[in-house]
């Protein structure tokens, strides 16, 4: 069952078909930025992870139950990236073992300007507050039921967990940090208490964006 719950709680990370080979690090204007290796994040997880997909472009919108839910079941998607974003970059690492039980998500989007991506980090922050729990409909078909706990955010960072109905302890806690011209976003997901890892991989995650 731990690969379903994996699939999805991951869902909003699925990228249709194999794309090609994409780094872990861009460089875009006067901005630099690197995404955590997996030996740097399994280091920060305390759990041996290895690499999953990986994408540079921010997948389609996800299918919510209501539509003022679209951002929380996907919201490093479309719809809080938008089609402003100049670089984007993202990578999924999951557990060795390959059962299933782990997974770090770490995403960043570059703007144009820190006013667009204030406006991308305000729809995210917006969108999470209107939404307590959705059924979403991944790309691939998938529907789960989620319940979302959003903390109060302030001016550059927001924290919130997405638990899964019926997902036997099933959750995925996530963080987005503004810097910049940059949203990042990290996520970890285990049936479990992932508050702490998630908090370690943000924070090294966001010093690594420069610019």
């Amino acid at each position: 069952m731990l690969p379903c719950l994996t699939l999805a709680g991951i869902g909003w990370w699925y990228w249709p078909g194999e794309p090609a080979p994409v780094p872990l690090h861009l460089v875009d204007g006067t901005v630099h930025a690197a995404l955590l290796t997996p030996d740097e994040a399994s280091r920060l997880a305390g759990t041996t992870l290895v690499s999953g997909p990986r994408s540079n472009q921010p997948p389609a919108a996800m299918t919510a139950s209501a539509a003022k839910c679209a951002v929380a079941v996907g919201p490093a998607t479309q719809s809080v990236y938008g089609n402003e974003w100049t670089a984007f970059l993202s990578a999924t690492y999951q557990d060795a073992g390959g059962a299933g039980a782990y997974a770090v998500n770490q995403v960043i989007g570059v703007f144009p300007d820190s006013a667009k991506a204030r406006a991308a980090f305000r729809t995210l922050t917006t969108g999470l507050t209107r939404c307590t729990s959705a059924t979403r409909t991944d790309q691939a078909g998938r529907t789960t039921t989620w319940a979302y706990t959003t903390y109060p955010a302030t001016p550059a960072a927001v924290v919130w967990t997405a638990t899964q109905d019926a997902g036997s302890g099933w959750a995925c806690y996530r963080q987005a940090h503004l810097k910049g011209t940059s949203l990042i976003q990290v996520g970890v997901c285990e049936a479990g208490n992932g508050r702490p890892a998630v908090s370690k991989i943000a924070e090294a995650l966001s010093g690594k964006v420069t610019g």
